[in-house]
């Protein structure tokens, strides 16, 4: 009964602030009876405290989830809208899934044929792809190929220098990227010659510092219609993300 007694108050103290302001009117002895009495109950009944950072981890993960949920409807402009990223999949589809990726970083590797499966296999599905080059000067050089693909050549043709891209395994250098061009049948001397057009720096920066206010610090990061999640998502989750998203939009 003593042990029973003594959790109701932990609970009661815990979700009470008087609770908490009548302790203030204690003396020091009895402070320190019910320290002694706090110390030995929790030390008896370690639960309780699995229990107590279970219920914090929640909450700040609730939190979390809100700030995120914040960060992409003040950004809504800037991930759905801006004139730097290519938008493949169905133009006119439902669900819009934004990618920052980086095409060294291996977990973009292993999300990129699910995220291809994912939006062949639905047909329902706007894809933005956010070049985000995090990992040094390869990836910075690639990212820089890639748009300047774009602008050169068209969406078309950044589609396959961005597959090709993301499944290269040889360094990134100026000579592997013209070999890859070359063998996409694509020209890379056009592709290079608007490598230093500002429009490539700027769509980095651009990235770059809507990341920084979303609080995006890796690669893949994703946003699903208002969710971000950052890190590599399985095939199975993200389709059922894409139905919650639709069920939800009913």
């Amino acid at each position: 009964m003593k042990k029973y007694l003594l959790g109701a108050a932990l609970s009661a103290l815990i979700a009470s602030p008087a609770m908490a302001t009548d302790l203030n009117d204690l003396s020091e002895a009895e402070r320190e009876i019910f320290r002694e009495e706090v110390r030995a109950y929790l030390l008896e009944n370690p639960e309780v405290l699995m229990e107590a950072f279970g219920v914090l981890e929640q909450r700040q993960a609730e939190l979390e989830a809100e700030a995120q949920a914040l960060a992409v409807v003040e950004n809504e402009d800037a991930l759905f809208n801006s004139a730097f990223d290519h938008v493949g999949g169905n133009p006119d589809g439902d669900i819009v899934i934004v990618e920052f990726l980086d095409y060294r970083c291996s977990f973009c590797r292993r999300a990129h044929p699910e995220v291809t499966e994912l939006v062949e296999t639905d047909g329902n599905i706007r894809i933005i792809t956010k070049e985000f080059p995090i990992l040094g000067e390869q990836s910075e050089l690639a990212s820089r190929f890639a748009i300047a693909t774009r602008i050169a050549l068209g969406g078309q043709a950044y589609e396959l220098i961005n597959e090709g891209l993301i499944t290269m395994r040889s360094d990134v250098t100026e000579l592997s990227l013209a070999r890859l061009a070359t063998d996409l049948g694509l020209d890379s001397e056009a592709i290079f010659a608007a490598i230093e057009d500002p429009l490539v720096e700027a769509t980095i920066n651009y990235n770059r510092d809507l990341a920084a206010r979303m609080g995006i610090t890796g690669t893949p990061s994703f946003v699903f219609g208002d969710q971000l999640v950052q890190g590599y998502v399985p095939l199975p989750n993200m389709q059922e993300i894409v139905a919650i998203l639709r069920e939800t939009a009913q």
